[in-house]
């Protein structure tokens, strides 16, 4: 079965099993981040996606997707090149723009539910 068939659901998202997601060596700026995460859903044309996503601390960089996420836990930096640096910790809503390169300063391992519109 493919994710976008899936019929409506619940996930308690703080503790739903994630998935390595290895980060590219190139994005890490410093310390030794990891990344885990799952996809709940993908729409039929792969263009829309919702999930979990996950890191522990460090500094990565990423050039982002056009994203909505909500944060469950966890705490971060977030700095957009040419745009604003915003705290983001448990239940703060972001909203990143297609093509923002960011850097992601994460102080305490975060967790977040996602939306991605590609």
């Amino acid at each position: 079965m493919t994710t976008h068939d899936r019929p409506s659901f619940a996930v308690h998202i703080p503790d739903a099993e994630l998935e390595p997601e290895p980060l590219d060596p190139a994005q890490i700026v410093a310390g030794t981040p990891e990344v885990t995460g799952k996809v709940l859903w993908e729409s039929a044309d792969g263009t829309q996606v919702r999930g979990i996503w996950q890191i522990t601390p460090g500094v990565v960089t990423d050039t982002e997707a056009d994203e909505l996420f909500v944060v469950v836990s966890g705490r971060a930096t977030v700095a957009v090149e040419g745009g604003d640096t915003m705290e983001i910790g448990p239940g703060d809503a972001c909203v990143l723009r297609e093509g923002d390169r960011t850097t992601w300063t994460v102080h305490e391992t975060l967790r977040k539910a996602y939306h991605i519109s590609l």
